[in-house]
């Protein structure tokens, strides 16, 4: 995946244009966009936003390609994300995703 904060920008990660239903259908989930998506302004440096070039699954050393063509511009937007930082120690990072997802890593020892 490409990565970009507003520390790092990179032009090709602008804001999602899209909520990432594909002809209608919610197949790789649907994302907050315009109001619900606003980035929290007392926080300019929390949210990193990101774009997927490829995806596999791995099974235990035999892998198959994700089968969506990330890098077409049909798909483009729907595989474009952010992710915002809530909470961040020396040990945990709670973040939260454009689709609602909350992640709790722990780092490790």
């Amino acid at each position: 995946a490409l990565a970009s904060t507003s520390a790092y920008p990179l032009q090709e990660l602008t804001d999602r244009e899209g909520t990432g239903e594909i002809l209608g259908l919610n197949i790789l989930g649907v994302s907050l966009v315009g109001e619900e998506a606003v980035e929290d302004p007392q926080r300019p440096d929390s949210r990193i936003r990101f774009v997927f070039d490829e995806g596999k699954f791995d099974f235990g050393g035999f892998s198959l390609p994700y089968p969506v063509p990330f890098r077409s511009p049909l798909f483009r937007d729907a595989v474009k994300g952010w992710i915002d930082v809530t909470y961040l120690s020396d040990r945990i990072r709670i973040s939260r995703g454009n689709k609602g997802t909350t992640f709790v890593l722990k780092k490790e020892d």
